[in-house]
């Protein structure tokens, strides 16, 4: 298999962040209540992950051992403040319902790990590829876990409505309890289309 495609691909299928690998689980479950969430969060993350990859990527060989951890927590909070900035004045109603959780974008261990594990350790191509497979792969969870809460907790998908406003759609799925069943099905369902565990 092509190196390229493989590091693209395996934060989709193989290593995806949340429905394999049960990483950055904060956000994924405190902030999926709505599709719209979901991807915002997704994509917040995604952006903060190629830029520092790319970053951590172009200055691997200056910066000294003992330090390289804090030297990428401040390059990531940058790309962090940066995005928190932009979503504060571009999509105003997002930032306020992602609220916290874009700062602790900085924390997230995906982030990090992908700093430690991929882009110390390769060039800026396979690094960009790697953060846009592990990025988009987050992005994809997300957007799963926050379309299925929205639609069982809510009768609705961004603005089409799928059970009357006398229905009674079940209120479990948009509280957090409801996070954890949505995510334990989406895990199950992945896992038997992917064929993970044989």
């Amino acid at each position: 298999m092509n190196k390229s495609w493989e590091n693209f691909s395996r934060g989709f299928i193989r290593e995806n962040p949340v429905l394999v690998m049960m990483l950055g689980m904060c956000p994924t479950l405190g902030v999926t209540t709505s599709l719209e969430n979901g991807m915002g969060m997704g994509l917040a993350t995604m952006f903060v992950l190629i830029m520092s990859n790319i970053v951590i990527s172009l200055v691997k060989n200056f910066i000294p051992a003992m330090v390289r951890i804090p030297c990428y927590i401040v390059m990531i909070a940058s790309f962090v403040t940066i995005i928190n900035l932009l979503m504060s004045a571009y999509l105003p109603q997002l930032h306020e319902k992602l609220g916290i959780y874009i700062p602790l974008i900085v924390v997230n261990c995906i982030i990090l790990g992908r700093a430690e594990a991929f882009a110390s350790k390769n060039n800026i191509w396979q690094s960009f590829l790697d953060a846009v497979g592990m990025g988009g792969g987050f992005t994809l969870a997300l957007s799963l876990l926050g379309g299925l809460r929205e639609i069982l907790g809510a009768g609705s998908l961004m603005c089409w409505h799928f059970i009357a406003e006398d229905g009674y759609p079940v209120l479990l799925f948009i509280m957090p309890p409801g996070a954890f069943l949505a995510l334990a099905f989406l895990i199950i369902v992945f896992n038997k289309i992917s064929g993970a565990g044989k």
